[in-house]
């Protein structure tokens, strides 16, 4: 079956998780085409300071997208500011926790879950029924390299990645022959503070936070405007998946190529990462 092309550029665009990372370069990227933009975060300052940066109109939330009740005032917001129809809802807030199942704190887990995999169901049904009643649109939804592979110490974040996953394949078959569509993001490593600013359990005789701050600053592949170019050229291609980076095209092979055995190739590669970036 074809891709059918969308147009967000011009069109009004919500962003969760504005403040920094990829969200704040979407928020810019998208500006610069034209399009007003709806930002959200839990960090106000993160979050006027993306809104310094854009060159058109902005509507600025702190918001917690865990918190249902908000996300839905918010879209309520966004319904009466929007100078244009909403082209685009990125569904991007996201933390981090590492940590093994058997030492797992069930209080970060929740925290983790209720913000990656709530929060973007929170955020779909505030504003997809917008979208239905434009008959347009688009629900982009992040997900991760970890929404394909299962990682150790990555419990909470691979079940929350691979429940996006799962949310937004189905969403997308309940809009065929609709005019609104939903979009899956599967970014690698993107250089932002989503490991820095997250939750870390640190084991006897494994690495710090810092190191594992300054491992994943060493590997990360792709810069935060890359893959907001990413993404904004994949969902106005009309893709229904967008991996980004490279490294998410060999996660993605690994995981249809060595199901049961991916870990293997991917130990292997990190342990060479690592020499590099030790070096």
């Amino acid at each position: 079956m074809s891709k059918q092309r969308r147009t967000i550029s011009g069109r009004t665009a919500v962003i969760t998780g504005a403040a920094s990372g990829i969200g704040r370069a979407l928020a810019q990227r998208l500006s610069s085409y034209s399009c007003p933009v709806a930002i959200a975060d839990v960090d106000e300052q993160g979050l006027k300071d993306t809104e310094a940066s854009l060159r058109g109109p902005a509507l600025r939330k702190v918001l917690d997208v865990s918190d249902a009740a908000a996300v839905h005032e918010f879209a309520a917001e966004v319904r009466e500011w929007a100078p244009q129809p909403i082209g685009a809802v990125f569904n991007n807030a996201g933390v981090a926790v590492g940590s093994t199942v058997l030492d797992a704190n069930p209080d970060d887990d929740n925290w983790l879950w209720n913000i990656n995999f709530h929060g973007v169901v929170n955020g779909t049904r505030a504003f997809l029924p917008i979208l239905v009643e434009q008959d347009e649109g688009v629900i982009v939804n992040t997900s991760s390299v970890f929404g394909l592979v299962g990682m150790p110490g990555q419990s909470a974040y691979c079940s929350a990645k691979f429940a996006v996953r799962g949310f937004t394949d189905s969403l997308r078959q309940e809009l065929r022959g609709t005019g609104v569509s939903a979009v899956t993001v599967h970014p690698g490593g993107v250089n932002t503070n989503i490991v820095r600013n997250g939750r870390f359990r640190e084991e006897p005789g494994g690495p710090s936070k810092e190191q594992v701050v300054k491992e994943f600053a060493a590997m990360a592949m792709t810069q935060p405007d890359k893959a907001a170019a990413i993404i904004h050229r994949g969902v106005e291609a009309g893709k229904s998946r967008i991996l980004v980076g490279p490294d998410a095209y060999l996660f993605d092979a690994l995981a249809r190529l060595a199901p049961t055995r991916y870990f293997d190739v991917l130990e292997w590669a990190q342990t060479r990462l690592r020499k590099r970036a030790a070096s």
